[in-house]
């Protein structure tokens, strides 16, 4: 059995992307793989193809939160949405670049976000964040907004519209419903 290379695409803004992450362990049991962790700023996805991001529309956004706190719970998985939501990802995008994205790093920031209920983009707690992972690079610098920037014109080119995306042999798989599938 070779082992597969599976590309986690993500921002930590999208919930549906934190839960995909929890998930991703299940839904690969029993398959001979290696996870690429991927971030890029969905919000630079849906400025290139159009679309509004599913918080930008309140009926949307109340049903999609609710919905996802319900599945949350059907598959024991802590969920809280963050106080305020859509919030800032870059410190945190930046930050997973900075410390070179690993299953480790993506779910600190994942749960950062998506399980404690306060503001993800606090001052103080990202600060703390960043002195916990440790990063080996400073995520302000230009070399890592570059390679975010390159990321996400990289997920563009591949024809990625949403998070979470997985690639796997030249195949994309989109959103949380796709890890069956994947």
């Amino acid at each position: 059995m070779s082992i597969k290379t599976i590309d986690f695409w993500f921002d930590p803004v999208s919930p549906f992307a934190y839960l995909a992450f929890e998930r991703l362990p299940q839904a690969l049991e029993g398959c001979s793989h290696v996870v690429r962790y991927r971030p890029l700023l969905f919000a630079g996805l849906l400025a290139h193809w159009g679309q509004k991001g599913p918080a930008e529309i309140e009926p949307k956004r109340a049903w999609t939160l609710r919905h996802l706190t319900w599945w949350a719970q059907e598959h024991g998985i802590a969920f809280e949405t963050p106080a305020m939501h859509p919030f800032n990802p870059l410190p945190l995008l930046r930050l997973a670049l900075a410390c070179g994205p690993n299953r480790c790093v993506v779910e600190a920031l994942m749960r950062h976000a998506w399980t404690t209920g306060v503001d993800a983009a606090d001052a103080t707690r990202l600060a703390a964040l960043t002195e916990a992972l440790s990063p080996s690079r400073d995520p302000a610098s230009a070399e890592v907004k570059a390679e975010l920037r390159a990321s996400t014109d990289e997920a563009i080119a591949l024809g990625i519209f949403g998070v979470p995306t997985f690639g796997l042999d030249g195949r994309l798989f989109w959103g949380l419903d796709a890890l069956p599938m994947l």
